[in-house]
C-alpha cells in the first residue's frame, strides 16, 4: 500500500498580523496535487490542523475542503487533533466527515476500539491504524484511568501513560498478513524541533521515548514537530514536519509531505515530495545603507537592523523592504542591562516588547517563547 502522511497544516495562521490565508491555500492545493499524481491509498494528517482552538470560519472551509479533496482522490482519510485544536470541536465534525467518508478523531474516546481504524486497499492489502490524538498531562492519566489500568499507576510519568495508551491501541498487530500503522501528535525524545512549536508542549514531561511505540509496526506516522525527520526506534518512525513555514525560526526547515510504500511482508520505503508552493521565510541584517543595497529575497522577512534605536527606524526599513514583517535592533546593538541608554529605551514599551528585546539580546529566536510569554501574561491581567 502507499501512504501520504502530512501533519501540523496550522491552517489560520497570523504571522505578525499578516494572514496566512493565500499561502495556505496554494500550499494544501499543492498537497492535494501530489495526492493526485501519487494516488495514496491511505491519507494521514497528524494533527494540528488549524492555529488555534476557535478557528474562523474560513479557515474551516479550508481545513474541511482540503480533506474533501484528499478523500476525492480515491484514498481513505484519516485526520486527528493536534495540541493547538480543539479535539472536542473536530469530533463535532465527526457526522459531517464520516459522511464525506473521512475519519476525523479529535480527542481520545473513552472506548479505545474506536481509535482503532482497519482497512483494506484496492490492490487487497489490509491495514490497522491507531489514532491517538494530542494528550496534555491532565488527560493522559484520565486516558490511563479508561483504559482499565490500575489507580496506582496514574502517579507515573507522562511517557508511562502514554506508552500504556499506545500498548492498548496496538493489541492487535501481531496479525502477520496486516499492515500495522500508528499516528500520533507528540514529542519524541532526540527529535529536533521546528522553530515554531509551542515550547510547553514540547518540553516539562511531554516527550516521550521511541520505545513507546511497538516494535511490529511497520510505520508510525507523527505530527507536532515542524522539522520533516526521522526518528530512531524500534520501528520506521516519522515526521513529516509542517508544509508552510509557521514562523521564522523554521526558515531553514524543508516544506515537504512524505510518502510511504510498505507490505504487510515487506519494510517501508520512505521518500519526501517538496511542497514547492510554500512561501519561504527570510532573515536579513544589516545597517539601513547595507539593507538599502541588497536584493530582496522571496518571502516573507525578518529585519535585523544594526543601528541605534531611534524615532522612524522601523518606517525606514518598512519602505526599503515592504514584505519585512518583523523589523528588531540587533541583539548586538542592544546596549548592556542597567546602562543609560538601556533605562531609556523600556519607558513607555509593553511587557511583550521588553520580553521580545530580552531574547533577542541572549540571541533566542524562538516565537514559541514569546507566544508562551503573552498567554502568560494576559492570564495574569486578567
Amino acid at each position: 500500500m502507499k501512504i501520504l502522511h502530512t501533519s501540523d497544516w496550522h491552517v489560520g495562521k497570523v504571522l505578525k498580523g499578516q494572514s496566512r490565508a493565500e499561502e495556505h491555500k496554494q500550499v494544501l492545493a499543492q498537497v492535494i496535487e501530489i495526492a493526485q499524481r501519487e494516488r495514496p491509498d491511505l491519507v494521514i494528517v497528524a494533527g494540528d490542523l488549524y492555529d488555534t482552538a476557535a478557528p474562523t470560519p474560513e479557515a474551516t472551509r479550508l481545513v474541511t475542503r482540503a480533506l474533501t479533496a484528499l478523500r476525492r482522490t480515491g484514498a481513505d482519510v484519516v485526520a486527528i487533533g493536534g495540541n493547538h485544536d480543539n479535539g472536542a470541536a473536530l469530533d463535532a465534525l465527526r457526522p459531517w466527515a464520516e459522511a464525506a467518508g473521512i475519519t476525523l478523531r479529535g480527542s481520545v474516546r473513552e472506548n479505545p476500539d474506536e481509535h482503532v481504524i482497519d482497512g483494506v486497499t484496492a490492490g487487497g492489502e489490509r491495514w490497522r491504524l491507531a489514532a491517538l490524538p494530542f494528550l496534555s498531562q491532565r488527560y493522559a492519566v484520565r486516558a490511563v484511568e479508561m483504559y482499565t489500568l490500575t489507580p496506582a499507576e496514574a502517579n507515573q510519568t507522562y511517557a508511562d501513560h502514554l506508552g500504556r495508551v499506545l500498548d492498548r491501541l496496538a493489541e492487535g498487530f501481531a496479525e502477520p498478513d496486516r499492515v500495522h500503522l500508528v499516528t500520533a501528535h507528540l514529542t519524541v525524545v532526540g527529535a529536533s524541533t521546528g522553530g515554531g512549536e509551542r515550547d510547553a508542549h514540547t518540553v516539562l514531561g511531554y516527550a516521550v521515548p521511541a520505545t513507546v511505540f511497538p516494535g511490529n509496526a511497520h510505520y508510525v506516522a507523527l505530527g507536532h514537530l515542524h522539522r520533516s525527520q526521522r526518528v530512531i526506534g524500534p520501528c520506521p518512525i516519522r515526521y513529516s514536519g509542517s508544509p508552510l513555514a509557521v514562523d521564522f525560526g523554521e526558515q531553514e526547515n524543508v516544506s515537504s509531505v512524505t510518502i510511504v510504500e510498505v507490505t504487510a511482508t515487506t519494510a517501508a520505503r520512505i521518500r519526501e515530495v517538496p511542497v514547492p508552493d510554500a512561501v519561504p521565510l527570510r532573515t536579513v541584517r544589516g545597517t539601513l545603507a547595507q539593507l538599502a543595497e541588497i536584493e530582496p529575497p522571496e518571502g516573507w522577512l525578518r529585519v535585523y537592523v544594526r543601528e541605534q534605536p531611534r524615532a522612524g527606524l522601523r518606517e525606514e526599513v518598512q519602505e526599503m523592504l515592504p514584505r519585512a514583517l518583523e523589523i528588531r535592533i540587533d541583539p548586538e546593538m542592544v546596549p548592556a542591562p542597567g546602562s543609560g541608554t538601556r533605562t531609556a529605551q523600556r519607558a513607555g514599551r509593553s511587557p511583550g516588547e521588553l520580553f521580545g528585546d530580552y531574547l533577542d539580546s541572549r540571541g533566542h529566536a524562538d516565537e514559541g517563547v514569546r507566544e508562551l510569554f503573552d498567554e502568560l501574561l494576559e492570564e495574569v491581567e486578567h
